[in-house]
């Protein structure tokens, strides 16, 4: 099923319609994950400069173009696409069982990137909009999937990591667990530089955060991809009308 295009300036927004649209987004997030950042994977293909994994077949993939050119992308996996992918993307990392029982329609969220030249404008906005079209369209209840903090080593992370889990741990109902555990809770509250803390948070965890995301419990360290995980979770119904502003579009009456 394809979003409908959102066009606003020179930036649309859409699902990839083919394989050919796939790979633009694999090729942006080769340029971001693997050349950038230092990730890779038993599928990247680096000769042809494309970031894939075997879920890729599975997820829509959601685009955003500014004239013609993809300079941010997310890839998104409802409930029925993830049984037919024998799971969610995250459930290597996260026991999702909170989630699975909750009986609510789940959407795993993924790979979201933008070009150098686009973070921190308008770019990152439009992505949200599509998303948030997305969700609307199809009754999402709750969103969820893994955010990452650059390098593995948890003690260089620490203060972020700490903060996290103080101040945005999930509800017990929503709270994922990591398999291969790695305890946040790595400084005590009353010794944190909540400030410190927050700058050392990357803008994309930040942003849930706002939307009135939390995260779950313990960290996953990812040596393949270079990155220490955490499962960020945002049930829509706990969105304040000012959070719900900022992300969902409100149906017109």
């Amino acid at each position: 099923m394809v979003a409908t295009s959102v066009q606003q300036d020179a930036f649309t927004v859409a699902l990839a319609r083919d394989d050919s649209e796939v790979r633009e987004a694999q090729r942006l997030r080769y340029a971001v994950f693997v050349e950038e950042l230092g990730g890779d994977g038993p599928m990247v293909d680096h000769a042809a400069k494309l970031e894939q994994d075997r879920f890729d077949p599975f997820f829509d993939h959601l685009l955003v173009r500014d004239q013609g050119r993809v300079v941010g992308v997310y890839r998104l996996l409802r409930s029925d696409q993830a049984a037919s992918a024998g799971g969610f993307y995250s459930e290597d990392e996260y026991d999702l069982t909170p989630l699975r029982a909750s009986g609510r329609k789940l959407l795993e969220l993924g790979r979201s990137c933008l070009h150098p030249d686009y973070r921190g404008g308008p770019a990152m906005f439009h992505l949200w909009q599509g998303l948030a079209d997305y969700v609307l369209r199809h009754e999402i209840e709750v969103l969820f999937g893994v955010a990452s903090f650059h390098g593995t080593d948890p003690q260089a992370l620490a203060q972020p990591l700490s903060l996290l889990h103080h101040r945005h741990l999930a509800p017990s109902e929503l709270r994922v667990r990591a398999r291969a555990f790695q305890t946040m809770n790595l400084i005590a509250e009353d010794q944190l530089d909540r400030r410190a803390a927050m700058l050392d948070v990357p803008a994309l965890i930040k942003a849930y955060l706002r939307l009135g995301g939390c995260v779950g419990e313990g960290a996953f360290i990812d040596h393949a991809f270079n990155t220490t995980d955490i499962c960020l979770v945002m049930d829509t119904k706990r969105m304040n009308a000012k959070q719900r502003g900022l992300y969902v579009k409100e149906p017109q009456t």
